[in-house]
């Protein structure tokens, strides 16, 4: 004969079990891929009532620690260009692991099932209603600077808008390249975004690589390689004209600004969603 264990009323004089509260604008990752030991992407869902324009950004984050005086936590929030175009049913964000960071040091342990913080209203610069029409667009980007870039070369008026589509990435490291090189070599493979975007107009598209210490085939500053004329004769185009050259650059504080000196003394006025005019900087997103 089985002995039966005798119900008791623990289960009913336990303490309730609470529900984890959820974060504030919460969404859900849905995918992590880290590239370096200092890079990773990630996606997630995507608020059902936001609109943004490919090249926006947001704000995004985590709860911080609870505050040893008054027990409360308090969101740490950053802004992230959105990686993925307009028409993507997620978001997906390119971010850099800052050990010591206040939130990538946490954000950079995110894992498939995890929510972050998610503010929904896009801004930003580097929008093509932020320059006048022309015939060839530039891309300047530095580390995850190529982020906006990776939105805006997945979206379809990036090609109405302009013959030729030119991206520059410059990073220390070959290895800080892969998630640019990757993103370009997979648009013009894969069938959905060939048959989205068109096959000619894939054929716009000029990479431009560079890196600063570790050797690959081209090395050296984009700035300087546009001083010397050898990334013009690299790419076999003539030197940027305010006539049919736009750029956008998004890339750390110092880049942006000497790329600022170089594209005015080329002729080039900087625009704004409120007076579009021949580039335009992303002066929010620090690399």
């Amino acid at each position: 004969m089985n002995e039966i264990t005798p119900v008791t009323d623990a289960a009913t004089n336990a303490e309730p079990v609470k529900a984890v509260p959820t974060l504030p604008d919460a969404q859900t990752v849905t995918a992590v891929k880290h590239w370096t030991d200092k890079l990773f992407s990630f996606r997630v869902t995507r608020p059902s009532t936001m609109r943004f324009r490919s090249g926006e950004f947001v704000m995004i984050g985590l709860m911080g620690d609870v505050n040893p005086k008054t027990g409360k936590q308090k969101p740490l929030l950053r802004a992230y260009s959105i990686a993925s175009p307009s028409w993507d049913d997620e978001l997906e964000f390119y971010s850099i692991k800052v050990q010591d960071g206040p939130l990538t040091s946490k954000l950079q342990h995110i894992q498939v099932g995890d929510e972050i913080i998610l503010r929904p209203k896009p801004v930003g610069t580097l929008v093509h209603d932020a320059l006048i029409p022309g015939k060839r667009i530039w891309f300047f980007a530095t580390g995850t600077g190529f982020a906006p870039f990776a939105s805006l070369l997945r979206d379809p008026q990036t090609y109405e808008d302009y013959d030729e589509v030119i991206i520059t990435h410059t990073c220390r490291t070959a290895g800080e390249l892969t998630y640019g090189a990757e993103l370009i070599e997979n648009l013009k493979q894969d069938e959905m975004m060939i048959e989205l975007l068109g096959q000619e107009n894939l054929d716009k598209i000029r990479y431009y690589p560079t890196t600063t210490r570790e050797e690959s085939p081209k090395m050296g500053r984009i700035t300087d390689l546009m001083r010397s004329g050898e990334a013009f004769t690299d790419l076999g185009v003539d030197p940027i004209n305010p006539d049919s050259d736009r750029a956008m650059v998004c890339g750390n504080l110092a880049f942006n600004l000497e790329i600022k000196d170089l594209l005015e003394g080329y002729g080039l006025e900087e625009g704004a969603n409120s007076k579009p005019a021949q580039y335009v900087v992303e002066k929010a997103f620090l690399d």
